[in-house]
């Protein structure tokens, strides 16, 4: 064989092996773009809360991860949280929404704010991690426990938000009424910032650990931490179960003690109405990118598979429960 068929052959061995191989990897490529699930749901708009707040922050994670790994066209919506969102939803303004379970519970009693207007459209997805009861006043102020709260100027949360519903629910039951006290409805940069310039005494911040608008406060200002103490959350507890006792760790706020308060658990929940197998996928990808979610929010720690099935205030999606059941097996 002369030299030039030779390099012919060799020419022609190399180019069909390349083509080969741009074949596979063009052949690979569709394969996953076709395996890649997909929702039904054209957007997954999650509502959220304040910009500062922990629902926000980890909701905006929550977004890119549903955007990057099912292709949604997901991001979050700020509100003034738990009532408004529960609303939003209810009217298919969004998605998806982080609620605070005593606000949840009242939407589908039809009670509080939804008084004669029981929410029917809404499905939990799963419980996450509880929101503490974090009262705050400055050292001046004498204010040591929720007792002392009576004739003084205090943020109660916006207005109609998870924060505020809770906030008047606990108030209640240490004998205050909104009469006893001056009420300013903040959110908690605004509460800070309010507290900060002496317009107001104290107020409820009431979220996950930490709150980013605390960690920022205690920067050079008294910071104290208001007590709501056992035996009054336990009458409290017996009326709304919702509640739990539990204490903000020493530490948390350059306090140096535990300081005793109540806790709520948050939720995420769905339109009930959106399809069994985009809540399975929702659901899913929300549990299979937790460590992505951890690096948004400390919070996330405490959300967990085990509990995110349990104490249920609105019926749990069945998308949601085929995950849960799918994973229980395993």
């Amino acid at each position: 064989m002369t030299n030039f068929k030779k390099l012919l052959l060799s020419s022609l061995l190399v180019s069909s092996v390349a083509l080969v191989g741009c074949n596979d990897e063009k052949e690979k490529s569709t394969a996953s773009a076709t395996s890649a699930p997909k929702l039904a749901s054209k957007f997954v708009i999650i509502a959220t809360g304040g910009a500062s707040g922990p629902y926000n922050i980890i909701g905006t994670t929550l977004a890119e991860v549903y955007s990057n790994e099912l292709k949604a066209n997901s991001k979050t919506q700020t509100t003034g949280a738990s009532v408004e969102n529960i609303n939003l939803l209810n009217s298919k303004k969004v998605e998806m929404a982080f609620v605070m379970r005593d606000a949840l519970s009242d939407a589908v009693n039809g009670l509080g704010s939804f008084e004669n207007k029981k929410v029917t459209t809404v499905n939990e997805l799963a419980a996450l991690y509880p929101n503490f009861v974090q009262i705050i006043t400055s050292k001046k102020t004498g204010i040591k426990t929720i007792a002392d709260l009576k004739g003084h100027r205090v943020a109660t949360g916006a207005q109609n938000s998870g924060v505020e519903v809770n906030a008047r629910k606990l108030l209640a039951g240490f004998g205050i009424t909104y009469n006893d006290i001056t009420v300013d409805y903040l959110g908690y940069a605004e509460a800070v910032d309010a507290l900060k310039a002496g317009r107001i005494d104290a107020a409820f911040l009431t979220s996950g650990l930490p709150n980013s608008s605390l960690m920022e406060l205690q920067q050079g200002f008294d910071l104290q931490l208001v007590s709501i103490p056992k035996e009054g959350a336990e009458k409290i507890m017996q009326q709304y179960p919702y509640f739990t006792s539990m204490a903000i760790p020493a530490g948390t706020y350059n306090n140096a003690e535990d300081v005793p308060t109540i806790a709520i658990r948050n939720a995420l929940i769905v339109r009930s109405d959106l399809s069994d197998d985009d809540v399975y996928l929702l659901t899913k990808t929300f549990f299979e990118n937790m460590d992505k979610l951890k690096s948004s929010h400390q919070a996330v720690k405490d959300i967990n598979l085990e509990e995110a099935q349990k104490g249920s205030i609105a019926p749990l999606h069945p998308g949601a429960k085929r995950y849960y059941d799918e994973v229980s097996k395993k």
